[in-house]
């Protein structure tokens, strides 16, 4: 079981920088990948970045690449997405997610945890 918690998001202006953070409780944390999604209103939930147990894999969708960069400590059980030079279409509520069975993957279907959520706004 992992428990997942986000903090970090905000409102910003567009070319502003965020550092959203996932802190995770859980004695599987260190043997999980951990994605983070985001979701605006009205649109489904879709991939972000994701990275492997031992943080040497990291994936991202198209549309963030060269902006975002994820990252993880497992001796302190957290997650991180660096988010640089953000865009009006970044905003949405961003998730942090769990997946213990898995490899890195870009369905939501496969993450078995899931955090709360935080609100990261983009004004243009």
């Amino acid at each position: 079981q992992v428990q997942l918690v986000e903090s970090g998001g905000g409102l910003v202006q567009a070319g502003d920088s965020l550092r959203l953070s996932c802190a995770a409780s859980g004695r599987t944390f260190s043997s999980s990948v951990m994605g983070w999604f985001r979701q605006a209103p009205g649109k489904e939930r879709e991939f972000v970045a994701g990275i492997s147990w031992s943080g040497g894999s990291t994936y991202y969708a198209d549309s963030v690449k060269g902006r975002f960069t994820i990252s993880r400590d497992n001796t302190k059980n957290l997650v991180t997405l660096q988010m640089n030079s953000l865009k009006p279409e970044d905003t949405a509520v961003y998730y942090c997610a769990a997946d213990g069975r898995h490899p890195v993957s870009y369905s939501a279907r496969s993450y078995d945890y899931w955090g709360q959520g935080t609100q990261v706004t983009v004004s243009s």
